[in-house]
């Protein structure tokens, strides 16, 4: 990185190099389908099976990166997900939710990545780390109110829990602490292009499980 770089906080590096990336998942048509009122309760359900399998690989291996210098800051309990998205999925599913739950192949595809990077790669990690769980608190609760309008769930319960971070009471300043983590990362220049590289990645892959939502859930089927 040239010194104009190396100047830039690297949490808005970050933000301005996946930029394009961020907006083609934001903007694929499963997603504006699905938030426009398009498609039923059974597509936002699917949604959520997917998203288990992700943050089951994301926090499955939070636990043994929590003393690692790179990725051990960003280990927050407050932001684990799984347990939340279990309750969602008894209340969408019933109580056997998970007999015969299968990720899509795109979906085996990004957790297997996200896993692969908590097993080896902690830069890597934090990538998939900051794509999640920021988007979770910032867009998520766009997808949070759609989704209790369009199919009738209670007011941050079950169903769209998930979304709902009750262990942070200001996510403005929680997201602004998380962006001084990012900017204080324990990693070199040459690290921190990869880390940026696999953030893009990230939205690649998570972009990858939209079109394949999309190609089941064909608007008007």
């Amino acid at each position: 990185m040239d010194a104009t770089a190396t100047a830039t906080p690297f949490s808005t590096l970050i933000r301005t190099a996946s930029h394009e990336q961020h907006t083609e998942a934001e903007t694929s048509t499963f997603m504006g389908d699905l938030l426009g009122g398009r498609l039923g309760v059974e597509a936002y359900t699917r949604y959520t099976e997917q998203l288990w399998f992700v943050y089951r690989a994301l926090e499955e291996g939070a636990e043994a990166l929590r003393g690692d210098p790179v990725a051990g800051p960003f280990i927050r309990a407050e932001l684990m997900r799984s347990a939340e998205l279990e309750r969602d999925l008894a209340h969408l599913r019933g109580a056997g939710w998970r007999a015969g739950l299968e990720p899509l192949p795109a979906t085996a595809a990004y957790a297997a990545r996200v896993a692969e990077c908590a097993r080896t790669w902690p830069g890597g990690y934090v990538a998939h780390h900051y794509t999640r769980y920021l988007g979770d608190l910032s867009g998520g609760q766009i997808i949070r109110d759609k989704a209790e309008r369009t199919w009738g769930f209670e007011r941050k319960g079950d169903g769209v829990r998930f979304y709902v971070f009750e262990r942070i009471a200001n996510p403005a300043a929680f997201k602004r602490s998380y962006r001084e983590l990012l900017d204080a990362v324990d990693a070199d220049d040459l690290e921190k292009r990869r880390i940026v590289e696999e953030c893009k990645r990230a939205f690649a892959l998570n972009t990858a499980v939209f079109h394949a939502l999309g190609a089941a859930f064909p608007l008007g089927a």
